[in-house]
């Protein structure tokens, strides 16, 4: 007995899809730019595969002295791919590594991309906060040491 028909058309479906997907799909290729900036798609890859088919029976010939021992057989498959762009990721000069969301509309994403360089403008200045407190310290120390009792 031959293999099923049904087999065929899964094999022909997941072959169409495995040269449709592969990595260079989701990471794209690097573009670099006139400044040295490499900039690297990223994309969100979602493919479905579906496939069915069953054997049906006819009416058969009483008339005829040989019986047909298949039935015949009636399917069908389909795949389909949706790529969506998520985001571009950035490598400056310097090695500076950025990653550029697509859809940039929530506060969140505002906020996590604005504390990086809050964090670099405060540190200074806790930083000389610290250093005016121990001066402060050691001169009220001072002045202790000098009062009589």
């Amino acid at each position: 007995m031959g293999a099923h028909p049904i087999d065929e058309l899964m094999k022909t479906a997941m072959e169409s899809i495995r040269d449709m997907v592969d990595v260079n799909t989701i990471v794209g290729d690097a573009v670099q730019t006139a400044d040295d900036t490499v900039i690297i798609p990223v994309s969100r890859v979602a493919f479905g595969f579906a496939a069915g088919g069953g054997d049906y029976q006819g009416q058969t010939d009483s008339r005829s002295g040989s019986e047909n021992s298949g039935f015949p057989f009636a399917g069908g498959s389909g795949a389909g791919v949706t790529i969506h762009p998520v985001a571009f990721l950035v490598v400056g000069r310097n090695s500076t590594i950025k990653l550029l969301p697509v859809e940039h509309n929530t506060t969140l994403d505002r906020i996590m991309d604005f504390i990086p360089s809050m964090i670099d403008k405060i540190s200074p200045l806790m930083a000389n906060k610290k250093e005016v407190e121990e001066k402060s310290k050691n001169g009220r120390e001072e002045k202790k040491q000098q009062e009589p009792f």
